[in-house]
């Protein structure tokens, strides 16, 4: 049985959206589950975890996604400006937006988490702030991926748009 290249590039693809949806909730989930503890050393391995899990598995599939999306629609025949393509192209860019200061967030909270944990002192003031940054950024970032997922499921006729 031979595979075709296509449908390797579509499995590479369909896995890449899943651990961008996947890795941010769960992502998401431990970190709320961790901030509702106010316990520093908590707090301070889900952090690291979270930071770890996010650069192996969330970097590996953002860097991935274009690729293998760019190497479908050519060999499909889909012009990038294609509607349902061009829009996910631009809620990629925003879900990027607000992931690249969460991961930076993640990790200044993650130190001041170890550093409060150190001087068996509370969080201070500014990990809370950071906290709150980044709660609202998962927001945006979280609801792009699922458009951009319901857009490559849903194909929707949106015109071509050059």
């Amino acid at each position: 049985m031979e595979i075709e290249l296509d449908s390797i590039l579509l499995f590479l693809h369909v896995i890449g959206a899943t651990v961008l949806l996947g890795t941010g909730a769960g992502i998401a989930f431990f970190m709320v589950v961790a901030n509702g503890t106010r316990n520093a050393p908590v707090i301070t391995h889900v952090a690291s975890t979270v930071v770890l899990a996010d650069f192996l598995f969330t970097a590996t599939a953002v860097v991935l996604q274009p690729i293998t999306g760019a190497a479908l629609a050519l060999r499909i025949g889909w012009p990038i400006g294609e509607g349902w393509i061009f829009y996910s192209l631009v809620l990629y860019v925003v879900a990027g937006i607000f992931w690249l200061p969460v991961v930076r967030i993640q990790m200044q909270m993650r130190d001041l988490a170890r550093q409060a944990a150190a001087e068996n002192a509370p969080l201070p003031a500014m990990y809370h702030r950071l906290y709150r940054i980044w709660f609202a950024c998962g927001f945006p970032a979280f609801a792009a991926v699922l458009a951009i997922i319901w857009l490559m499921l849903t194909k929707p006729d949106l015109g071509r748009l050059f």
